[in-house]
């Protein structure tokens, strides 16, 4: 028979602290009074035992085939994600009131994600007139968020969040490894401002090319790369994920797959962790059908600058760019690819990459290494030789 147990102290402080508050007392248990008064003092009720277990609930197994085979039916529909409670920014800033800030903007207000809403653009009157045509609307929609707009680079004093878009667009027949010489120079511009007036600001860089133009800002600003991100991986695993959808003939939200490596030529949609409704993709789609769906992405900015002839995306940027808020202020929870300074993650050393990662209230909070392929594997290190080439590093 085996010795009876003595509940001390410890024992009661220990179940207070995984949140217990109740302590189940066996048979033969020897309560201390230091224990019984530990008790009372923390609110921790002692209950003879044992106690009656609730008994887990058993399913058919007719029905959980059912169950099965309807989600993986045409008519399934997968569960609408709630929101979380999420954080509200005290400031917002965007340097680069156009296409890209100006939809961000706009989906932050309605989003109410933030008390003040500051546009900069050196375009004379374009911020100020963006700000006033969103306040204009709260007569309509009923948003908190108060917007001001101006050219001045100190409108970013104060701000949690700066999202930066500021910088040369595309043209046709650019690369983004074309605007490096002349963006890097706006960086630099946005990253003293930034430095000095919102020291403990998270800094999202939009501007292209992007994973050069986070490395430069995260020079610049000499933050820690915490506080230092690219959007990249959240707009590129958006076009792959629709690309997979449409090819298909699914909801987009039926599909799960990231897209990592660089904001470019070489950017690496991983297609062996890609989902649709839970399962493979070849489940669905055939090897050449996968592989257009990977170059759809790659090239997906591409042919958006093609039709427009002059500039490039701007809406599929700004929710991407909401995506990385959205998971700063924890209204979004789970990994996301964003571009971040590696430190040895995947075997990489002092590049910027978009990759996996959590967020939080202080920007990067770790990254999270997938399981890879080793052609995807090679495919992030080749993208990080390519950044490191056009970087001069």
């Amino acid at each position: 028979m085996a010795d009876p147990r003595v509940i001390g102290t410890e024992a009661v402080e220990d179940a207070r602290r995984r949140g217990r508050i109740v302590f189940e007392l066996l048979p033969g248990d020897i309560v201390t009074a230091l224990a019984r008064e530990t008790a009372e003092r923390l609110g921790v009720t002692l209950v003879d035992g044992p106690l009656e277990r609730q008994q887990p609930q058993r399913t058919d197994a007719a029905i959980s085939m059912q169950r099965v085979l309807y989600r993986r039916s045409p008519k399934w529909v997968a569960p609408v994600r709630t929101k979380r409670k999420a954080r509200r920014l005290g400031k917002l800033a965007l340097i680069g009131a156009g296409g890209v800030g100006g939809n961000i903007a706009h989906l932050a207000a309605m989003q109410d994600i933030a008390d003040e809403i500051a546009l900069i653009d050196i375009v004379p009157g374009m911020a100020a007139a963006t700000a006033l045509d969103l306040n204009h609307t709260t007569g309509i929609t009923g948003a908190r968020a108060r917007c001001i707009g101006g050219e001045s680079l100190d409108l970013v004093t104060g701000a949690e969040v700066v999202v930066v878009t500021a910088g040369l667009a595309r043209r046709p027949g650019m690369s983004r490894a074309d605007l490096i010489d002349v963006n890097a120079r706006v960086i630099r511009q946005a990253a003293e401002a930034i430095r000095s007036a919102a020291p403990n600001a998270i800094v999202i860089v939009v501007t292209n090319p992007l994973d050069e133009m986070t490395f430069e800002m995260l020079r610049a600003t000499a933050f820690p790369r915490e506080r230092v991100l690219g959007m990249a991986g959240t707009l590129d695993s958006s076009r792959f994920r629709n690309a997979l959808a449409v090819a298909a003939g699914v909801c987009p939200a039926d599909v799960e797959a990231f897209t990592l490596g660089s904001h470019g030529d070489e950017m690496a949609p991983i297609s062996s962790r890609a989902k649709i409704k839970g399962r493979a993709l070849d489940v669905f789609l055939s090897s050449d059908q996968i592989d257009a769906c990977v170059q759809d992405a790659v090239t997906g900015g591409g042919q958006v600058v093609s039709l427009k002839k002059s500039g490039s995306a701007t809406i599929a940027p700004a929710h991407a760019s909401i995506e990385l808020i959205d998971h700063i202020r924890g209204a979004r929870t789970g990994p996301v690819p964003v571009s971040v300074m590696l430190q040895g993650e995947y075997g990489i050393d002092g590049v910027v990459l978009g990759v996996a990662a959590h967020l939080g209230s202080t920007g990067l909070i770790e990254v999270e290494e997938l399981r890879l392929t080793d052609q995807e594997q090679a495919a992030l290190h080749e993208a990080a030789d390519a950044i490191r080439s056009r970087l001069g590093l």
